[in-house]
């Protein structure tokens, strides 16, 4: 196929449907860093250090954003192609180091030609023009449309449908988000605000990070919302977004967040991030998502009369819990997401004893019965089999959940309180604002423990068959048919 001059091209691309157009680029193909679960997922050769994504939104939450994607990397490997993952869009234009790159397609990834080689170890700076779309599925993650607006659920693999990038926890970077939408409309992003300027009919509001964050915990949401303020521990800024019309009658719930962030200090320590909050969604989403300094729900979660108050509250601390385990301290790979579900069980598991809901002994003595089925179903907690074709939110099994909960709840009665308690504390203050394996745990709990617990974890975290529980001689699983 011949060249096509950049004028050219740039009218096909005008003119093009919501997928990425390739250019003059040959043969582009996929990378991926080799994640077991997300091969494709991530790009070698470049260490993202910050994103600054300025979306436009033009009152529909059916047509595409418009959107310019800046970041700002340093190259560890010498580079001729830049692989991006973006996958729901279409791409106007694209620059290196300041200047225009060729660029094509090849399934989620866009190919990047460099205008010329980079060596490893220089600064990388990248500018995307492109759209967002946010009309595709929502089974598949990226944006999600609600009543008013958009919000964004990225997990696990799904922030490369909403902007490019280096879609992989591995690779956090700080992030900030411009977002111009009509001026009736209220614009919130993670982190803390920096400015809101008015234009014409549109308001653009801006937010920054404090901490770096991984792509899959990024959150923008867009819609006729009211902000909420209020104060937790240590003069922690607290803001909730919520659909106006929703306002008094999510407070009852809304409020208890400064108690519930003083009840996980006393666990692990202090809150690791600038501020935090509570989204509510005007969506029937089925699930909550741990968006960085501020978590997702759907109102319905909130508003159900059959749900018991211990039941919310536990899960408000689940997607609390996640803001130390997950957020905080990121999985270094997808199969290192037992760190983060166990985690967010466990604590969800103590407060709803404390609160009205049931015993921890008696959920961790009904998860062993099914641990063994679990397991059967969709591999160990640590090595858990790859999501379904088409499904990738069925990683998110119940082997990744309770069945995890249940490896903390063994290690507890192997090392004692005291012990799991310092473990506990010093795994989200060693590794706060970074990425950990599971190796980087068990290493760690062996030397809190004194001894080698490596026995101990290839049973829990990689057998086929679940270990007898310590001192609970008598608890038996079920076996799988």
């Amino acid at each position: 196929m011949p060249l096509l001059s950049r004028r050219l091209r740039a009218a096909l691309l005008a003119t093009a449907s919501a997928t990425l157009v390739a250019a003059t680029l040959p043969a582009p193909e996929p990378l991926g860093i080799g994640d077991r679960l997300f091969p494709e997922l991530g790009n070698p050769g470049y260490d993202v250090l910050a994103y600054d994504i300025a979306f436009t939104y033009h009152g529909s939450n059916t047509k595409p954003l418009d959107a310019v994607t800046k970041i700002r990397a340093r190259t560890t490997a010498p580079l001729d192609r830049i692989n991006l993952d973006f996958a729901r869009g279409a791409v106007h234009g694209v620059e290196v180091n300041g200047l225009t790159a060729d660029f094509g397609s090849k399934r989620e990834d866009l190919v990047v030609q460099a205008p010329r080689s980079l060596p490893a170890g220089v600064p990388l700076n990248i500018t995307v023009r492109h759209t967002s779309d946010p009309s595709g599925s929502g089974d598949d993650g990226g944006w999600v449309r609600t009543a008013d607006g958009l919000a964004m659920a990225n997990q696990a693999d799904a922030a490369h449908r909403v902007f490019p990038g280096n879609d992989h926890p591995s690779d956090k970077a700080y992030f900030t988000f411009r977002i111009t939408a009509p001026e009736k409309l209220t614009a919130v992003a993670a982190g803390l605000p920096a400015g809101k300027t008015r234009r014409g009919a549109t308001t653009t509001w801006t937010y920054r990070t404090e901490h770096p964050m991984a792509t899959e915990l990024a959150q923008v949401s867009i819609g006729s919302s009211t902000v909420l303020h209020r104060t937790g521990p240590h003069g922690l800024p607290v803001r909730d977004v919520v659909p106006a019309a929703d306002r008094k009658k999510l407070e009852p719930w809304l409020k208890k967040t400064p108690a519930q962030l003083e009840w996980m200090e006393e666990q692990v320590g202090r809150y690791p991030f600038e501020t935090y909050g509570v989204l509510v969604a005007d969506s029937p989403i089925g699930f909550a998502l741990e968006t960085q300094t501020l978590s997702l729900f759907g109102k319905s979660f909130f508003t159900e009369p059959g749900y018991p108050k211990w039941y919310v509250e536990s899960v408000m601390i689940h997607e609390l819990t996640h803001q130390w385990f997950g957020d905080s301290v990121s999985p270094a790979s997808w199969s290192d997401l037992w760190l983060n579900e166990g985690h967010a069980s466990w604590y969800e598991a103590r407060y709803a004893e404390e609160n009205g809901g049931g015993t921890l002994e008696r959920r961790m003595r009904e998860a062993y019965k099914l641990s063994d089925g679990w397991r059967a179903d969709g591999g160990p907690p640590a090595h858990p089999d790859g999501p379904a074709p088409g499904q990738k939110l069925s990683l998110f099994r119940p082997v990744m959940y309770d069945g995890s909960a249940l490896v903390l709840y063994a290690l507890r009665q192997e090392i004692g309180e005291e012990a799991f308690d310092r473990l506990e504390r010093t795994w989200v203050r060693v590794h706060r604002d970074s990425t950990a394996t599971t190796a980087d745990f068990t290493r760690l709990a062996s030397g809190i423990a004194g001894r080698d617990l490596s026995a101990f974890f290839d049973g829990w975290l990689y057998g086929k068959n679940t270990p007898p529980m310590p001192g609970h001689p008598d608890w038996s699983s079920a076996k799988p048919a």
